[in-house]
């Protein structure tokens, strides 16, 4: 599984290189995992702007401008907070594109 999302990181990074695009990275569940996948490719510093890990509420309100009503309403598994992790993403780290992921990854 790592494998063949590490050939689609590199799929990616291909990508934004030919645009001239940036991105960042919001993971909850996923704990980093998108971000090391992205830096683990030569030359990430020229695509990659920043990335978040926000695992509590907290950390996905305070520091992505997550609002606390979409979490209320929408929970935080939701297609509705990953929306705003992303745009958090973007306008905290000035990126042309970012990636959120949010989900239930135990048991």
């Amino acid at each position: 599984m790592v494998e063949e999302t590490a050939g689609l990181a590199s799929r990616m990074t291909r990508r934004l290189r030919k645009k001239g695009w940036t991105i960042s990275t919001a993971e909850s569940c996923t704990g980093g995992l998108l971000a090391s996948l992205i830096t683990d490719i030569s030359g990430a510093s020229q695509w990659f702007s920043q990335g978040w890990i926000v695992y509590s509420n907290e950390a996905k309100m305070n520091l992505l401008n997550v609002s606390e009503d979409t979490l209320k309403q929408f929970g935080a598994v939701s297609e509705e907070t990953a929306v705003e992790m992303a745009m958090g993403s973007i306008n905290s780290a000035k990126s042309d594109i970012a990636v959120s992921i949010t989900g239930i990854a135990g048991p």
